[in-house]
């Protein structure tokens, strides 16, 4: 793996920053990471100086597609989560990934691997749902075989939404409200877990097809939330509140704030009654699974990643 050049497009958020982590742990020493958001590139630059850190927006045609046609891996990981502008997600989740594939070399494209989503099987149909599905469908129309993989809410160091949101908010609020009674069932992922998922696929150059990849245990959020707070030693009162004052909380938040880290339509998706497949991924992919209490430990304790927070 050391040689063979990597690029990751969008590679500044959560699973960029993770993957870079455990490929220089294996010993990539060949890794670019293509981001438009500046101050995440530059922690990641900050923690892994040897890397490859590209400023450039996705969307739009540039330098940054050679270095994409000279890859001998892509791993696509661009992705509009929140928000609320049809545009944004639009532009993030589906013109860039147009504009990557076009830059594939048609004739030798490198190996290519797709995170996709959880969500493009889900009941809810809201932004970042309904352009993920249209982002996936560009990747199998493109004609180049890879493997799909779709993850369930993803968890681990480097976290500025989800968990690592929440938990950083626990600590500085004397009462944590949760959305009714909180028994939301969820099968949260250990972004960990999920990278050595991704690099699995690049050593066995896994042949295309779409792999659901769950979160092994189910637990209901308000569990999730009250093992977090054991984990961080925070002292707020977890409190149920009626869901549509939770809603119409947020929806008076978002007015005042144009990028927030907890929107309406995520609130819909929490409550969802969704369940996904869950297949033997260790077994197929060759790696070892971690069970939640120990990844929300690692998350949180970690010496080198544990404190490090991405910006919205």
């Amino acid at each position: 793996m050391g040689e063979q050049r990597i690029v990751l497009p969008g590679g500044a958020g959560l699973v960029g920053q993770n993957l870079v982590v455990r490929l220089k742990e294996r010993g990539s020493r060949n890794l670019a990471v293509i981001d438009k958001h500046r101050a995440n590139l530059a922690i990641l630059a900050q923690l892994h100086p040897e890397v490859e850190a590209v400023e450039a927006d996705l969307a739009v045609p540039g330098p940054w597609q050679d270095l994409v046609s000279r890859a001998d891996v892509v791993v696509l990981l661009q992705a509009q989560i929140g928000g609320e502008e049809r545009a944004a997600f639009e532009h993030n989740n589906v013109e860039a990934t147009r504009r990557i594939l076009e830059a594939l070399r048609r004739d030798s494209p490198p190996y290519l691997v797709h995170v996709s989503s959880s969500v493009v099987a889900s009941v809810v149909d809201d932004l970042y749902s309904e352009t993920k599905r249209a982002q996936e469908q560009l990747v199998l129309d493109s004609g180049i075989p890879c493997p799909v993989l779709r993850p369930t809410l993803m968890y681990g160091w480097f976290d500025r939404k989800h968990l690592g949101w929440l938990s950083r908010f626990m600590r500085r609020v004397p009462v944590f409200p949760i959305p009714g009674d909180g028994k939301y069932m969820r099968q949260p992922l250990y972004v960990g877990d999920f990278c050595n998922i991704i690099i699995g696929c690049i050593d066995k150059r896994t042949p295309g097809g779409i792999f659901n990849i769950s979160g092994l245990e189910r637990i209901d959020y308000i569990d999730m939330i009250r093992e977090i707070k054991a984990v961080t030693g925070a002292s707020c009162l977890i409190l149920p509140i009626p869901y549509r004052l939770f809603h119409l909380l947020l929806a008076v938040w978002g007015t005042f704030d144009r990028n927030p880290p907890f929107t309406t339509q995520q609130l819909e998706a929490l409550c969802a009654d969704d369940e996904f497949e869950v297949i033997d991924w260790p077994g197929i992919f060759g790696v070892d699974y971690t069970p939640f209490r120990e990844a929300i430990a690692e998350t949180f304790t970690h010496p080198a990643y544990g404190d490090v927070v991405l910006e919205f």
